[in-house]
């Protein structure tokens, strides 16, 4: 007997289970569900990302100024945490000019919680712990540290490695270099997506901890092992890369010049600086300890689906919007 075809119903049904589940769980442990401006002042500066950029003609001193939607709500988020409101978490859209593919929406619905008095290592183990809450399966799971993945798998140390190194690597392995690479991160993050990433066991959750301290963003850096790295992990499953967390900087002026370092990247890229967002480095030094995470719905859908293309988990594709 042919197997009955997946309808519309039953697909999106199961995703509002899933959105049921995550706020049942944070409900169940005290976390607030906050709604935050979808529409920023502020850009990312993150070279990486790109926001898309819409203009106010209202009245008022913002008359023809641009606002930008958010990447993330991390921003706002913070400037709630340094006021006091404790452990909270965010259910909704977010948007990223320039990614389109088959893992990829312009707009995507984002998983974001931060959890007072958490380190990294207690954060890592609530994401381990609510993802197979949200998958309903045993999974098993595997630790390993940005460096000894590299030493694993390609046998270079990538806090020591040159950039001529790191090329040769990524040429050797056929890998497309018909760019000029703007620095070793960008080469590393090269290999990490082509060359390990695809070797994690995609039947285990998978954490990549102790990214370069060149890496951190937003997370704090330490010396671990006669290196500096940043306390920030990466999660995979099922081939797909689902979340991104920090043990969070708590230091406004240590901020303000990664936002700094990471606009003058922009600009040698081509890519216009943005707006620093003044107003969480005015709150930043208030931020209590705690570590936050975010996680990408559409793509856990996706590996629990066991679909390649992320429109089979949303209800409408960027071409239906």
């Amino acid at each position: 007997m042919a197997q009955a075809i997946d309808t519309i119903q039953e697909r999106l049904w199961r995703r509002g289970v899933l959105f049921r589940t995550i706020r049942d769980y944070f409900f169940l442990e005290e976390v607030v569900e906050v709604d935050t401006p979808i529409l920023s002042q502020f850009g990312n500066p993150d070279p990486a990302l790109l926001n898309f950029v819409t203009t106010y003609h209202g009245p008022g001193e913002y008359y023809r100024a641009p606002f930008y939607l958010i990447t993330s709500p991390e921003y706002h988020m913070k400037r709630l945490l340094a006021q006091g409101l404790g452990s909270c978490y965010y259910l909704g859209k977010v948007f990223r000019d320039g990614e389109l593919s088959g893992r990829h929406n312009p707009e995507f619905t984002m998983l974001e919680w931060y959890r007072l008095g958490y380190d990294l290592e207690k954060l890592m183990e609530e994401v381990i712990l609510l993802t197979k809450i949200l998958t309903d399966l045993p999974l098993e799971v595997e630790r390993v540290t940005y460096r000894e993945a590299f030493l694993t798998y390609l046998q270079i140390d990538p806090f020591t490695a040159t950039l001529d190194e790191l090329e040769a690597i990524l040429a050797s392995n056929k890998i497309d270099l018909t760019f000029t690479l703007r620095d070793r991160d960008e080469a590393l993050d090269l290999i990490v997506s082509h060359l390990i990433e695809p070797r994690f066991n995609p039947h285990k959750l998978t954490l990549l901890y102790h990214y370069p301290a060149s890496q951190a963003s937003l997370s704090k850096i330490v010396e671990v092992d006669g290196q500096l790295v940043g306390k920030r992990f990466e999660l995979y499953w099922k081939g797909l890369e689902l979340a991104n967390g920090y043990e969070e900087l708590t230091h406004a002026e240590e901020q303000r010049k990664r936002f700094e370092a990471e606009n003058k990247k922009r600009v040698a890229c081509g890519m216009p600086a943005v707006p620093i967002d003044e107003l969480l480095l005015e709150s930043l030094d208030q931020l209590p300890f705690c570590s936050g995470v975010a996680l990408g719905v559409d793509r856990l859908l996706m590996a629990i689906e066991q679909t390649k293309e992320i429109e089979m988990v949303i209800p409408f594709g960027w071409e239906d919007a």
